[in-house]
């Protein structure tokens, strides 16, 4: 065996043309060091999770780490970044997707995905092997909307009454209506400064800015008004508004104090509908829409980062909205087009003037 053939190569013809293509890659900056691709999976994971976490708040932090631990690292953590390929990861993501929700199969994805744009951007890869994979679509969860009555009913039959008329009627989140405190309200123009968020994440309540990371003012009305100066009386600006020195935790579980009021109000009402605290936030949009709030007010009033976004989040409420516009240019359009045919006959019909028929006019 020649010297040529130890090192990888039949021919010094061979090695010449490997060497002037590394030099090209080199002088324009595309040459991928073969060392630098062989690092793992897990190595590259470990540094990326520690880069989100300076950036995520703990809300969004914890599915990231559950998602990588249960389902990306055991999978992936031992494969070096050169070993990956697009057949595998595309079999993968098919396999969990027969056993997982679609956005559990679109998170797991996101973080092998991502870990690799890092590792083509620190000119490990040439590119991203497993870009362009099929994913499945999640489904829109359903949306409750109370009416007024059924909020009444909800609030008749409720541990905290007060909080539920409020969620109902300004459209805070969960933790953005128990994060509130006595300073953050302004009991002179009835309106709430949205300033601090509280979740919960493993049994620990965390606090932090709101979701949009911006602070807010929302009104409330005039009827929520006593309950909002009689759950600030006697306390502290520092104080919490609803609770008791203490963070309201979430009632999602079926047996909290939440889910037992939906259920006696569906022992009075049969037509009540299975509903969780959240939807007090959609109720609270349905209503504010029914009452002629226009799309800029909500979007305001719900946090969201842009009216396109209330609009693509309920555009199901603004539909009665599309048929008054259908009706409205029905109407104009029978409007002008009742004086369009009166000016016309007015010029064509002959001897016909603005005082009656002309005396010139010989008609037969």
């Amino acid at each position: 065996m020649t010297q040529a053939a130890k090192r990888g190569f039949p021919t010094k013809r061979d090695a010449e043309a490997y060497l002037a293509t590394v030099e090209v890659a080199i002088t324009q900056r595309q040459y991928i060091d073969p060392s630098d691709s062989r690092v793992s999976i897990r190595e590259l994971g470990d540094v990326w999770l520690q880069d989100q976490r300076a950036v995520l708040k703990p809300s969004s932090m914890h599915p990231l780490e559950s998602c990588w631990r249960v389902h990306v690292e055991p999978r992936w953590g031992d494969i070096r970044a050169s070993d990956v390929r697009y057949s595998e990861a595309r079999s993968w993501v098919t396999e969990l997707t027969s056993k997982r929700g679609a956005t559990t199969v679109i998170r797991a994805y996101g973080i092998l995905a991502s870990i690799l744009d890092v590792a083509v951007r620190d000119r490990r890869l040439s590119e991203n092997p497993v870009r362009g994979i099929k994913l499945p679509r999640k489904q829109p969860k359903r949306r409750v909307y109370l009416s007024h009555r059924q909020v009444e009913l909800l609030a008749s039959e409720a541990r905290h009454p007060d909080l539920v008329f409020f969620l109902a009627y300004t459209g805070l989140r969960w933790g953005e209506a128990t994060g509130l405190r006595v300073q953050d309200v302004d009991l002179k123009r009835r309106r709430v400064y949205v300033q601090e968020n509280a979740v919960m994440v493993n049994g620990t309540v965390h606090t932090g800015t709101p979701k949009t990371h911006a602070s807010r003012s929302v009104p409330y009305p005039d009827f929520i008004d006593p309950a909002i100066r009689l759950n600030a009386r006697g306390k502290s600006q520092d104080s919490l508004l609803f609770g008791d020195g203490h963070h309201l935790r979430l009632p999602n579980s079926r047996d909290g104090w939440f889910a037992a009021a939906a259920r006696r109000c569906r022992e009075v009402d049969p037509d009540f509908p299975r509903i969780t605290p959240h939807d007090l936030r959609h109720t609270a949009a349905s209503l504010a829409i029914s009452a002629g709030a226009n799309v800029k007010a909500v979007q305001r009033m719900l946090g969201h980062a842009s009216a396109a976004m209330t609009l693509d989040t309920y555009a199901d409420l603004f539909d009665d909205d599309l048929d008054f516009v259908a009706d409205a240019l029905s109407r104009a359009r029978a409007s002008q087009h009742t004086i369009t045919v009166s000016e016309s006959a007015h010029h064509r019909l002959p001897g016909l003037g603005p005082d009656g028929p002309s005396r010139e006019y010989l008609g037969p």
